[in-house]
């Protein structure tokens, strides 16, 4: 075994590095294209646990086959009536703002970051009109964002949240989360840009009053106008809505807080992300975490019981048709529950299931890529083309990640091919003029039915960063109400409409041109975009 650790120790000697730079001299960027690099030599993601959490919860809930992922999450038995799909940027934008302009008592938002333009400021102009209100004394902001995106360039995340710390410095809350992989000479060293690779805070959470937008839009104006994602917004669901801001809460505590001066520090008590013990930090943080998603599965397991022994709802004014599960993934912190879900979910689809999974970022873990080509259900995946790709266009090494994502799409193909599976497992390419598409999910038709009974919907990709690297959630919602149903269908029908068949002209066309240096470097790298 000790063969392959010297090839590799060697591989990663100054001979790839300067067959690297070779290939990479033509970024004209002005950045050093070896630190394209910086991933190879970052700390390696600690491993998880994979065992299960305690499954102690035996109670009636709804009569489902999807039962048991309320043995591993807080189960949240909601009216389907309470559920809106949004459907566009522009819907998504103004929802935004429409909620911000009526909360009470809480605004909590989770972003990668939140952009410095026109929209944007509009956006947190709302906020801070809803603060001035002198009836809303009792209104407390959070924002959680992660420290490296939001700290880019001189204009940034932070700049455009100053003002409000500055004018309300005990109403609001601005965390910046940073990866405890990201540190020592690395951090040192690694330029704005690719020290994102190392890792990010990337959950999409939405909080206002008891109202909960969950999406993989971030906070900027492209997501506002043509940048196609998915968005869910839950209304009236209290505990739900405490939940995630409790999670929001977790992950800020353990993160650095932005001062009124624009400095940081870190909470009381907590340890440095990146000059402390690593290994304390990452501990620390999955206790407060799994707190949190503890307290509130048995708190839901006892008013599933209280509910069952009365024969009477819960406390809600309509009876439980719709059943949502908060799967959060933080590998860094040992926390892999959404990649248990998602490979059970993936392994169990029966015969005739047929599973719509999209993805703006085709790059498949290889366990999620042998489940497809191994398990029974029928799968269409929508994916981005090159031109609607978030990176087509862009200057230097990032401009040629489109090509990257062609190659991998292009490899997966090759196997759908081979292993003579292409009536089962179909690829589409997305693509919509002057538009690009960051959409990610899934839906599930079971064998028979024309319309879907569970979605997956959030900031996971679905990929290497979104399961090893990244902090992410998003929840599965499984329901039986038919206008929640018919809505699911709609929006992936919406989405699917703007898409072509992959077939093997697809990769003939001069659009799908791979240089030849994009195909040698993919596989070292397609682990951290």
């Amino acid at each position: 075994m000790a063969a392959p650790a010297v090839l590799w120790r060697r591989i990663r000697g100054p001979g790839l590095l300067a067959l690297l730079a070779r290939l990479c001299d033509r970024d004209r960027g002005g950045r050093t294209p070896l630190f394209l690099l910086a991933p190879l030599v970052a700390p390696s993601v600690p491993p998880a646990t994979t065992q299960r959490p305690t499954l102690g919860c035996v109670c009636p809930r709804g009569a489902h086959r999807f039962q048991w992922v309320g043995n591993l999450v807080p189960e949240f038995g909601i009216s389907g009536s309470s559920v809106k799909i949004l459907s566009s940027p522009a819907e998504f934008y103004q929802i935004m703002k429409s909620q911000a302009k009526t909360a009470k008592t809480r605004i909590t938002m989770a972003s990668l970051y939140l952009g410095t333009g026109v929209l944007e400021q509009e956006l947190v102009d709302c906020i801070e009109e809803t603060l001035q209100r002198t009836d809303r004394p009792d209104l407390h902001v959070s924002v959680l964002l992660d420290y490296t995106r939001g700290s880019r360039g001189k204009k940034n995340s932070r700049t455009m949240l100053l003002p409000l710390l500055r004018r309300y410095p005990d109403r609001v809350r601005v965390s910046l989360f940073h990866t405890p992989n990201l540190r020592g000479l690395l951090r040192l060293l690694a330029p704005e840009r690719f020290n994102e690779t190392i890792g990010l805070q990337h959950m999409k959470i939405y909080l206002f009053d008891d109202n909960v937008i969950l999406s993989g839009a971030n906070l900027s104006d492209s997501y506002f106008t043509n940048r196609q994602d998915r968005y869910i917004l839950l209304q009236g669901c209290s505990e739900m809505a405490d939940f995630f801001d409790e999670l929001v809460a977790a992950v800020g505590d353990v993160s650095l807080q932005l001062e009124p001066d624009d400095t940081i520090h870190v909470e009381e008590g907590m340890e440095h992300p990146y000059e402390g013990d690593k290994a304390k930090y990452c501990e620390a943080a999955k206790n407060r975490v799994m707190n949190v998603i503890e307290t509130a599965r048995h708190k839901q397991c006892e008013l599933h019981s209280a509910s069952f022994q009365s024969r009477e709802p819960t406390g809600a004014t309509e009876a439980a048709d719709t059943w949502v599960y908060p799967l959060i993934q933080m590998k860094p912190f040992g926390i892999q529950i959404d990649e248990l879900v998602t490979e059970t979910l993936l392994t169990e689809a029966e015969r005739g299931d047929q599973l719509h999974l999209t993805t703006g970022y085709f790059n498949l873990t290889q366990g999620y890529m042998d489940l497809v080509l191994g398990t029974r259900a029928d799968y269409n995946i929508l994916l981005a083309s090159p031109e609607v790709n978030g990176f087509f266009g862009a200057k230097g090494i990032a401009g040629a990640i489109p090509a990257a994502y062609v190659h991998i799409e292009h490899q997966f193909y090759n196997e759908v091919c081979r292993q003579g599976q292409r009536l089962r497992v179909q690829l589409r390419e997305y693509f919509r003029d002057q538009w690009t598409f960051h959409a990610k999910g899934l839906w599930l038709y079971p064998a028979g039915k024309n319309m879907p009974c569970l979605t997956l919907i959030g900031s996971p990709n679905f990929g290497y960063r979104s399961v090893h690297r990244d902090l992410e959630a998003q929840i599965a919602l499984v329901t039986e109400n038919k206008d929640l149903q018919r809505q699911l269908h709609q929006e992936q029908q919406h989405l699917y409409e703007r898409s072509a068949d992959v077939t093997p002209e697809t990769f003939r066309h001069p659009s799908r041109y791979v240089k030849l240096w994009v195909k040698l470097v993919t596989p070292l790298i397609k682990n951290f975009f």
